[in-house]
């Protein structure tokens, strides 16, 4: 960097103090390449940048470094050098180079990458912060001092853990806090050096895993704490990944500043999550539940404030056969919150996991990002599909129908799903090729189909629906995504057009897309079918396209075909949601020492919001408004949860009774006599399965201030099926501190139950001072 910035100075000398006015002449542009294909090491690649812009300026190679800025050769095959717009349009028609971009002064702004802004947490007082206008500037990083202090621990794949000055780089860390019991085990390609201030504890677990499979294959996979396919960095990094200026994915994407939610919190890693056997790449993990309590009791035992598990049971199952459930059980007797993920099984209702009322679960939802990845038709029409795929096409090239180009033996059902060894390359050879998702075949898999076959472009069909900002993985050709009415018009043009042909442009970021947030469709779908008596998941938070950092143990297609390994990538999913509610804790836990894991889990759910960027109800996928069902009691603002005015507070014996409720017990506890519902529990949401006549339940809210004296109000929107009364309807504290119980009476309307026809009617109870809504949702059904 100080040799280049030493180089710039030294042209700036030579070129422009004889004639200032010269400068306009010679600017920095950026010359692209496109794909890596993989054969190369960096110097060369350095090399082969060099000797063409040697060429362009007619100068010999030693003189022509002296105008190199930057040689880009780890992620994308591009360079920085000072150009004339004369040179830079010569670089236009060489083949191979995908873009020439100019250098333009304030055409970038430093951001968040970009989900901290988008829920609140940013330095700067500016109303794109649309949920909370009237409650800026409150400063919730600066009060927590951005988690300093806090420890998070994970239960994950493992972390990659090399970042000098980067994710995690334990720069203006603070000491390990005292209570820290925990340590750095050593391992293949992990030692102790690889933990430091930031990075404070890392273990590995697979006593379970190596029982079933036999001992690990260690050229799949690291035995130590290493991550091989970037899923465990990707969930460390959102939590409590330092500040990383100019991160982005393969160069162009979500170009911002990195950063976790909480990042001066420290991380523990446990690594529980491993490459399943005779795989050559690492396309999942498995997790066995052995591996998983050790290392809950030994993250519960080293000190950890907070949890994060992007992981969940595949089948909602009874507590008792549940060890995430027993094992978290346990850390919220310590204080200790636990936030984990609902699972992606979505849009099927009752298929979310990690439903016991101790843990936070979290569904995911998108950001105002779009990733677009235009496709131009040769009648002039523009597409907007999706795309993050860092390749592309510079001109036009023949467009065809899989079903056109298929084989002449595979069946008429399945000729359009571009599945392995469908295509005739005598057909697809030189065209970009319309598939459709569907078959046992990835959007990937689809892509190397293509690309056996000859076929330079991939345009992906989503027959079902399109996610929000959610385009077609890496793949090893240019790709875009487009949803099924769309693929119609393009259909309708190879139809008509005498030579159909198209280009696929390189993928964009767009900023401000609405509505946001829309519910993802694979996030997983409440009712609880564990307790029909809890409302889950608790709270939704971006989980779509997320940036983080990632392992660089294997390539980001997990393919052969395509080696590129990245430092930063996106990834969705509510593994990707998880952590930024850990991290909103940690801030909490930072702000709020004292308060409880219950608490906690408190403020941060009833002061999510439950409407979008444009003030209307936040919808799904479909345009259709969501429900509690998918977000709970809404999207995550962590602003507003450091002052929640009104906590429900629950402590352990209250956890021992609902489990009596259930007839589950998890310690020597005595029951009480006196049987109880498990909708007593003093929970932030209410829901009522099969209700018959009139239940009451009772809660109590703790004044958590700032106002020693306060009054609140209570205000109710009553589910269809039911009548909602609450008593006193007014709640009167003078300090601190004070605990106010209050009942609600649900009666059912049986004149709703043939309309309701066994679903659950949705509502809403409030109460309010004037500055704070404290909401919970009420679910009921009628029996």
């Amino acid at each position: 960097m100080e040799l280049a910035m030493n180089h710039v100075f030294l042209l700036f000398s030579l070129i422009c103090l004889p004639l200032l006015s010269s400068c306009v002449e010679h600017q920095v542009h950026i010359v692209h390449f496109g794909e890596h294909d993989g054969s190369k090491a960096k110097h060369e690649i350095e090399d082969y940048h060099i000797s063409h812009l040697a060429s362009v300026k007619g100068i010999e190679v030693e003189e022509a470094r002296s105008y190199l800025l930057y040689s880009y050769k780890n992620s994308i095959n591009a360079f920085a050098a000072v150009l004339t717009p004369n040179e830079a349009s010569k670089f236009s028609g060489i083949d191979g180079v995908v873009s020439v971009i100019r250098s333009e002064p304030g055409k970038y702004s430093l951001q968040t990458t970009r989900s901290w802004k988008f829920v609140g947490l940013d330095e700067e007082r500016q109303p794109w912060n649309f949920w909370d206008r009237d409650r800026l500037g409150q400063g919730l990083w600066k009060k927590a001092e951005y988690g300093r202090g806090v420890v998070v621990g994970l239960l994950d794949s493992g972390v990659w853990p090399e970042s000098e000055s980067k994710s995690f780089s334990d720069i203006e860390m603070g000491a390990i806090p005292k209570s820290w019991k925990g340590l750095c085990q050593t391992g293949q390609e992990f030692d102790s050096c690889h933990c430091n201030r930031k990075l404070i504890g890392a273990r590995f677990y697979l006593k379970g895993y190596e029982q079933h499979y036999g001992p690990l294959n260690t050229t799949l996979d690291y035995r130590s704490p290493r991550d091989v396919d970037g899923h465990g960095t990707h969930t460390a990094s959102t939590v409590g990944g330092q500040k990383v200026p100019g991160a982005s994915a393969f160069g162009r994407l979500a170009w911002g500043t990195a950063t976790g939610g909480a990042p001066l919190a420290h991380l523990a890693m446990y690594k529980v999550c491993w490459a399943i056997p005779h795989m050559t790449k690492q396309m999942e993990n498995t997790c066995f539940e052995e591996d998983i309590l050790a290392a809950l009791d030994d993250a519960i035992g080293d000190g950890v404030n907070v949890l994060s598990l992007s992981l969940g049971i595949n089948k909602p199952l009874p507590y008792t056969e549940d060890s995430l459930a027993l094992g978290t059980f346990l850390a919220m007797r310590r204080g200790i919150v636990t936030v984990c993920a609902a699972g992606n099984s979505g849009p099927v209702r009752s298929t979310l996991s990690n439903t016991a009322p101790w843990v936070m679960t979290v569904a995911a939802s998108s950001l105002d990002r779009a990733f677009v990845g235009p496709l131009m038709l040769g009648n002039g029409m523009l597409i907007e599909g999706q795309s993050v795929t860092p390749y592309s096409l510079n001109k036009f090239y023949p467009l065809a129908y899989a079903g056109d180009v298929t084989a002449t033996d595979v069946p008429g059902n399945i000729r359009d799903l571009c599945l392995p060894n469908s295509l005739s390359p005598e057909n697809a050879q030189g065209k970009i090729v319309l598939c459709a998702l569907g078959g046992n075949g990835t959007s990937f898999d689809k892509g190397l189909e293509v690309r056996r076959a000859g076929g330079v472009g991939l345009i992906i069909i989503d027959t079902v629906m399109m996610e929000p900002d959610a385009p077609t993985p890496v793949n090893c050709l240019p790709t875009t995504k487009v949803d099924f009415d769309t693929a119609i018009t393009i259909l309708n043009y190879i139809r008509s057009a005498k030579n159909p042909e198209a280009r696929i442009a390189p993928a964009e970021t767009v900023i401000g897309r609405t509505p946001a947030p829309v519910m993802a469709s694979f996030s997983s779908r409440g009712p609880n079918v564990v307790d029909p008596n809890i409302l889950k998941p608790d709270i939704t938070a971006p989980g779509l396209n997320i940036l983080a950092a990632w392992s660089e143990g294997d390539s980001v297609s997990m393919s052969e075909i395509n080696p590129r390994t990245v430092e930063y990538n996106l990834d969705s999913g509510t593994s990707m949601a998880a952590p930024h509610v850990a991290a909103a804790a940690a801030l909490l836990k930072a702000v709020h020492p004292k308060w409880s894991s219950a608490a906690i889990r408190s403020a941060l759910m009833t002061t999510a919001t439950q409407v979008n960027t444009m003030n209307m109800p936040i919808t799904e996928v479909t345009g259709n408004a969501a429900n509690s069902f998918a977000y709970g009691s809404g999207h995550l603002v962590p602003q507003r949860a450091a002052d929640p005015g009104l906590v429900y507070d629950a402590a352990f014996s209250d956890y021992q009774d609902y489990l009596c409720d259930l007839r589950v017990s998890f310690s020597n506890y005595s029951c009480p006599s006196t049987k109880t519902v498990s909708s007593n529990l003093n929970y932030p949401s209410l829901q009522i399965s099969r209700l018959t006549g009139a239940v009451t339940v009772k809660r109590t809210v703790t004044n958590v201030g700032p106002n020693h004296e306060a009054v609140y109000i209570s205000n109710v929107q009553e589910p269809r099926g039911a009548f909602v009364a609450i008593e006193p309807a007014e709640l009167s504290f003078d300090r601190i501190g004070q605990k106010r119980s209050f009942t609600i009476t649900v009666i059912a309307d049986y004149n709703m139950k043939s309309e309701l026809d066994g679903e659950y009617g949705l509502g809403w109870y409030t109460w309010t001072d004037g500055v704070h809504n404290v909401n919970s949702p009420i679910a009921v059904s009628l029996g």
